[in-house]
Parts: structure tokens; C-alpha cells; sequence
């Protein structure tokens, strides 16, 4: 019981990390857009260096209370957990920026 109390701690921990990179996608979607990646100002870097830093660091700390769980008793299932994470996360930020180009077009 206590490693699935663990788990689900983890799983909202990660569901808010996802929710970072969603909104991360959403900041990045408009200079993306206008190919002016490389000319951004502060504001700009700003508004897109915090969902992204702080969705990072959100995820490096459901991953560690994962690890508290399934680490060392089942290491496949931990891997498995990372994996589909990195891959959730990566679906988020295309999930945002697609989100906000439907509202732009």
C-alpha cells in the first residue's frame, strides 16, 4: 500500500510537470511560428524559461519520488515510467503549441 500512496504522489507531481511543458508549448508557438527564434527579447526568453526550468525541475522530482518507490524492487517498471514521461512531455509541448496555433489560424 505504501509504494501505490508513493506512486500516486509521483503521478501528480508528473501530471503538473506535463502541464508546465504544455505551457511551455503555448509561449512557444507564436515566435516559432514567425521564425524569429534566434531574435527574442528578454521578455520573451523569460516567459519561455520558466515553464521550461521549472517543468524540468518538476520532473526531475516526480522521477525521484518514483525512484523511492520502484527503483531498486523493479527497475524495468521505473525505466518504463521514465520513458513514457519524456515521451508525455515531449507530446505536451507539440499538444500547446498545436493548441495555440488552431486559436492564431
Amino acid at each position: 500500500m505504501e509504494r501505490w500512496i508513493t506512486r500516486g504522489v509521483a503521478a501528480l507531481v508528473a501530471s503538473g510537470s506535463i502541464a508546465l511543458f504544455w505551457t511551455f508549448g503555448v509561449f512557444l508557438a507564436v515566435p516559432w511560428r514567425e521564425n524569429r527564434m534566434l531574435s527574442l527579447n528578454s521578455v520573451e526568453w523569460q516567459v519561455l524559461g520558466i515553464p521550461l526550468l521549472v517543468g524540468m525541475a518538476v520532473t526531475w522530482g516526480a522521477l525521484h519520488i518514483l525512484a523511492i518507490a520502484d527503483r531498486e524492487t523493479s527497475p524495468r517498471l521505473y525505466f518504463a515510467i521514465c520513458v513514457a514521461l519524456l515521451i508525455a512531455s515531449a507530446m505536451a509541448v507539440l499538444g500547446g503549441m498545436s493548441w495555440t496555433n488552431e486559436r492564431i489560424a
